[in-house]
């Protein structure tokens, strides 16, 4: 079917290729010269690896698709390339190569010349092999620091496009429910706003980059019943509209995400890339978002094999469309020959696909796929002979020095330091002990969406293309002077208990014992945290917390290290370890992040962004939880965490002192400012994170007991003091009401200044005035600080 449209053209060039009109005009000219198989080719992917000689892409086999044809496809277009980089290892300069030829290739053969957007991962930076593995985003959490998280993205962005990649699956904007859960390591914590904040901030940087952001998942993932991954969901739509919506906000808003990918769930029997209302009314009606809404992996699919409430794949893809859904991926399947056979049979209307395309074709007109001068060259290859690709092997660069510094930088910003007796610093240990499954394993500081772990293991005769010292390694660096000795005790998950009685002979033959636990990052089951990795309990897997009470019985002071992906119950740990260290697979530079915090050399600065349990059976639980959700004598289960979320110690102390507030009172639409001092009254630079809480003891729905709504990090030398100014707006207190509205209502608050969910050191109560007020997604989301 070609519609009958009039398009305007010059001699030189279409209009839908011109620069100097509206990109509006230029999309609306090109949609009314396609067929409808070529409307339809725009609105899918295919899912393709670069060739590692650098030819053509091939299409990636699936065990969840059947082969595709490029050569049957090609001629009418094609929307998207998935993962070009991210299927198999390549150098980085043949992959550039591969995808360059390739998008010669779908222009050459499509009457437009309209080129594929390229989409990869890069959770943790961009998972292509030789990248540089930055920390997982629950070490983003960990930093509070919105600001390297940017220059972060920024770089990750840079390092994409220089290659030709245009779109990137990132970030995971999941708030966590339940520590259970296997992509855990890939949220940010169990807090909103600190999602929201670290994850917008992700969003801008690789948004400054020219990178399109793809918000992920949308929404309620992390909801699952007992963290069970792809499970049923149930969410009441004050907890969705509370503490899974916000973070998607903050980031459409003042990120300007471009993407959003819908979630695998259903909530209350409506699957997410079949609601209507929450991708069509929620996300652009009200909300304004114009961008892209793509498709979870095979989820337009799912809605006929896992969801059941399409009878066959038409029918799928018409409710995808309905709903708001725009691009399949991560190949045809729905959007392909089953969507035109049910436009052909009236099944599904053609003005569905034109409103999908008209996004798409947007997308690509702002990415410069439409222009005149657009070129299949990346950035990468200014100046390069491309003729001849052994010249090319090595020339690109994904894990360059300032990449590492960076990613440096971030992981020790992120490791946390839960306990310590005096131990930490070590100052010249003469031996030391190391001992666990994780102290000798460069991979252990790898997420599940690290090039390594996600398809690097697939190929073992591939080097990992990156440098990963192990902690053995690392400490041999920090301490020169020591005798380490390593035994490994038992492994992540085997079990195995062979090895504990040689690890107990090392430790007592030691000065200290530093203890290396935690996970090995996976997929779907072939791991202990990562996606399809969920955990039946919190206690640490295998035979970990046997080997870790056979050390503490060692007489050896004990330092416990976790390497992992989630929080563990650590047992008696917790209060017989001389010191214990969290960390979440904090990448490239982790061990000598960790290495330098126990060495004295950088001062821990890290805060939990999730809570550490106090026992392994206690979920699900986090901070949040209202009044019901604290411990009480009625029940035998107590959920109070060993460690709260915002919890981290340094190697210095902080007073703080003389709040006060500028005035007790404000309207339902007004603002409080308070202001509190801050001092190092210890002997060494340190980082304090000034947490605010908001606590509201009469609400007309229950609330949680308190929530962040607002944080500022300080670095103060010994013996300096900063007085701290924060800005409350009202629009902090609102939350869902029982209509369904938000609102902010008036009566008493309490602010609490704290260092972490569980430590407030100054409270103040403030009172709003006035009517019930109602808002919007317009509201203001933060607690401003500024620091004198």
């Amino acid at each position: 079917m070609t519609a009958n449209v009039a398009v305007e053209t010059t001699p030189e060039i279409p209009l839908w290729n011109d620069p100097s009109h509206p990109v509006s005009a230029r999309v609306d000219a090109l949609i009314g010269a396609m067929t409808l198989q070529e409307k339809i080719a725009q609105l899918y992917g295919v899912w393709v690896g670069a060739s590692a000689n650098g030819g053509e892409v091939a299409p990636h086999q699936h065990d969840m698709e059947e082969a595709v044809d490029l050569d049957a496809l090609l001629p009418s277009g094609l929307g998207q390339l998935t993962r070009p980089f991210g299927t198999a290892p390549v150098d980085p300069a043949l992959g550039a190569l591969s995808l360059l030829r390739t998008q010669t290739r779908i222009t050459s053969a499509n009457r437009f010349g309209i080129p594929a957007v390229a989409h990869e991962e890069c959770l943790a930076g961009f998972a292509a092999w030789g990248a540089t593995a930055y920390p997982v985003p629950l070490s983003w959490g960990a930093t509070f620091d919105p600001d390297v998280i940017r220059r972060m993205a920024a770089a990750i962005g840079r390092d994409m496009r220089a290659v030709g990649v245009h779109q990137g699956l990132a970030p995971v904007l999941d708030v966590v429910r339940d520590l259970r859960w296997g992509r855990v390591e890939e949220t940010i914590g169990e807090d909103p706003y600190l999602v929201g904040t670290i994850g917008t901030a992700y969003v801008q940087g690789l948004e400054s980059a020219g990178i399109v952001a793809t918000l992920k998942h949308f929404v309620g993932y992390s909801a699952s019943r007992a963290g069970r991954n792809l499970a049923p969901t149930s969410v009441g739509p004050r907890e969705r509209a509370d503490v899974l919506l916000p973070p998607f906000e903050m980031a459409i808003r003042e990120g300007g995400a471009r993407s959003v990918m819908h979630a695998y769930t259903d909530i209350d029997g409506i699957p997410s890339a079949a609601d209507e209302k929450l991708l069509t009314g929620l996300l652009r009606d009200t909300w304004g978002f114009d961008g892209t809404v793509v498709a979870d992996y095979f989820g337009i699919a799912f809605l006929k094999t896992l969801h059941g409430i399409a009878g066959d794949f038409a029918d799928a893809a018409g409710a995808a469309l309905t709903a708001g859904v725009d691009i399949e991926l991560p190949t045809v399947k729905t959007f392909g020959a089953p969507l035109a056979d049910a436009v052909a049979e009236g099944r599904v209307p053609e003005s569905l696909i034109d409103r999908a395309l008209r996004r798409v074709l947007t997308q690509k007109a702002d990415l410069g796929l439409l222009d005149p001068d657009w070129s299949p060259v990346p950035p990468a290859f200014a100046g390069a002979d491309l003729d001849d690709p052994d010249t090319l092997r090595g020339t690109i660069d994904l894990d360059s020095p300032a990449n590492r510094e960076l990613a440096r930088e971030i992981a020790e910003k992120a490791v946390v330091l839960l306990a310590n007796d005096g131990t930490l610093p070590l100052i010249a240990p003469r031996r030391i002990a190391l001992v666990g499954p994780n102290a000798a394993e460069g991979t252990a500081v790898l997420g599940c969406y690290s090039f390594p772990q996600h398809v690097g293991v697939q190929h073992p005769e591939i080097p990992v293309g990156i440098e990963l010292p192990s902690l053995g390694e690392s400490l041999a660096a920090e301490f020169p002077d020591a005798e380490i000795t390593v035994a490994r005790g038992t492994g992540v998950d085997d079990g195995d208990l062979s090895g504990i009685a040689e690890a107990v002979d090392t430790a007592r033959d030691a000065d200290i014992v530093v203890v290396a636990l935690g996970d090995r990052a996976g997929l779907f089951g072939r791991g202990t945290s990562g996606e399809g990795c969920d955990a039946e309990s919190l206690a640490l897997p295998g035979a970990q917390q046997q080997l870790l009470d056979a050390l503490l019985d060692s007489g050896t002071p004990v330092v416990t290290v976790l390497l992992a992906g989630r929080p563990y119950a650590l047992g008696r740990a917790v209060e017989d370890s001389a010191a214990i260290v969290q960390s979440f697979f904090p990448g490239v530079g982790g061990t000598r992040a960790i290495a330098g915090v126990l060495s004295g050399r950088t001062t821990p600065s890290g805060r939990l962004p999730v809570s550490v349990p106090r026992g392994p059976g206690s979920q699900p639980a986090t901070y949040l939880g209202a009044r019901l959700a604290q411990a009480s004598e009625v029940s035998n289960i107590d959920p109070t965490p060993a460690f709260g979320f915002g919890h981290g110690l340094t190697y210095t102390t902080f007073a703080w002192s003389d709040l006060t507030v500028d005035a007790e009172q404000a309207p339902t639409g007004g603002e409080f400012t308070a202001s509190l001092t801050v001092r190092n009254t210890g002997e060494r630079t340190g980082t304090e994170v000034v947490q605010l809480y908001l606590h509201d003891p009469v609400a007309s729905v229950v609330q949680p007991v308190q929530r962040l709504v607002g944080y500022t990090r300080l670095e103060l030398a010994p013996g300096e003091s900063r007085r701290v100014r924060v800005t409350v707006p009202a629009d902090v207190a609102s939350f869902t009401g029982r209509d369904g509205r938000r609102i902010v209502e008036p009566g008493e608050l309490e602010l609490r200044l704290a260092a972490s969910s569980t430590d407030t050191r100054l409270t103040t109560r403030v009172t709003l005035t006035g009517p019930v007020r109602e808002l919007d997604h317009t509201r203001r989301f933060h607690a401003e600080f500024t620091v004198g």
